[in-house]
């Protein structure tokens, strides 16, 4: 009997390793990490191939040098141990050991910085560049300006897009889960891109592995990088500075296209921003904002208060919040400036700022029935 059961426990294991193995039975990541990857990404740029070359020119020298030093020393304890007879050798110090065990380890350092400056130095060279892009870092988004160049003028946020469900464990997660988002940053291939990178709130880093491209973005400081990506194709990254809560929740995602198809894509782009310009004069109806409210929210506050408002953590529920509910000025005040945990949304414009505001005053179980004006938030700012 007790075999049996043993025996039924055992089928009943390997059944759920087997479900676990088709559970995690996904495909490599279009423009990111690969199953079972042991190595750097491929790289797309220049820089990477050299950041590539440095890595195992750097993991074979390290290697032969273990293998030679402790080959030597364990050879030496083996054959020249007391239990063959042999006698520890008396001796003082040897002059040429010492230059010898001096020169050598100072030709391999040299050998290996040479290279390894010569790249660096190249991180840092961002003269001449087609295309400038400024990234701003935000908790949890990043925010994109093309200053100049090609598409000078074009700005916009880049969201994580993967569906609450997957993150929740409530759906079947994607491919690209984590590292999708709702606006790719589209670059031409072989122009060398400037970015200028800064933060709005805490510490960020715009990282993609596949261009050998990792920068700091600091609030109150502006760095620079660049990277010339040589393939056409999509690459993905992540913000690599822990930035709070939803720090896994800001992907970066870069678009490489060609000459023409970029040109394109800054018509195109242009247009559509041009259309959906927002008019901080307009008097909108309740519907209208609580319409672009509910995006505004589910892309910017939704992943800390919850989608159904009740809150999590230090993130305080909006479904019948004293604030939301009370005098506008408050809700407003901490829209523009933040408060404890919540950074300010001040990049926001006073539609979406107005939109949002009054999507939380009249959702859920909040039924204040007022509606916020962009001219509002104008007036609001203006006082600051």
């Amino acid at each position: 009997m007790k075999q049996r059961t043993t025996l039924a426990g055992l089928m009943l294991g390997l059944a759920g390793l087997f479900q676990s193995g088709l559970a995690l039975a996904i495909n490599d990541m279009p423009g990111g990490p690969a199953r079972f990857q042991m190595n750097l990404q491929p790289a797309a740029t220049k820089i990477a191939e050299e950041v590539a070359t440095l890595h195992w020119m750097m993991l074979i020298i390290c290697t032969v040098i273990f293998i030679a030093v402790f080959g030597v020393m364990f050879y030496s304890i083996y054959k020249h141990r007391k239990s063959l007879g042999h006698q520890a050798a008396s001796f003082h110090e040897s002059t040429t050991v010492e230059i010898i065990w001096t020169v050598v380890p100072l030709l391999i350092v040299i050998g290996m910085a040479l290279p390894a400056t010569k790249t660096v130095v190249a991180m840092k060279d961002t003269t001449n560049s087609d295309i400038t892009i400024k990234v701003t870092g935000y908790q949890w988004k990043w925010g994109y300006d093309y200053i100049k160049g090609e598409g000078e003028g074009i700005s916009f946020m880049q969201t994580l897009t993967t569906p609450r469900e997957q993150i929740n464990n409530q759906a079947a997660k994607g491919d690209t889960y984590l590292m999708e988002v709702d606006n790719e940053v589209v670059v031409p291939v072989g122009k060398k891109i400037r970015l200028v990178t800064t933060a709005n709130d805490v510490i960020h880093s715009w990282t993609i592995p596949a261009f050998g491209l990792k920068q700091d973005a600091i609030p109150g400081f502006v760095r620079d990088t660049w990277f010339r990506a040589e393939k056409i194709g999509t690459y993905r990254g992540q913000c690599s500075e822990l930035c709070g809560k939803e720090h896994a929740f800001m992907p970066i995602v870069v678009k490489v296209v060609s000459d023409a198809d970029y040109s394109a894509w800054v018509e195109t782009t242009k247009k559509t921003l041009a259309a959906a310009a927002d008019d901080p004069t307009k008097t909108y109806t309740m519907d209208e904002l609580k319409q672009r409210g509910e995006k505004v929210y589910a892309a910017n506050c939704a992943a800390c208060h919850q989608p159904n408002g009740k809150g999590a953590g230090a993130f305080p529920a909006l479904d019948g919040s004293k604030i939301v509910n009370g005098p506008k000025e408050g809700q407003q005040k901490i829209l523009l400036n933040g408060k404890n945990a919540m950074p300010k949304w001040a990049q926001l414009n006073d539609v979406e700022l107005a939109s949002v505001m009054t999507f939380t005053r009249n959702s859920w179980g909040n039924k204040t029935g007022e509606v916020i004006q962009p001219k509002d938030f104008t007036t609001a700012r203006a006082a600051k």
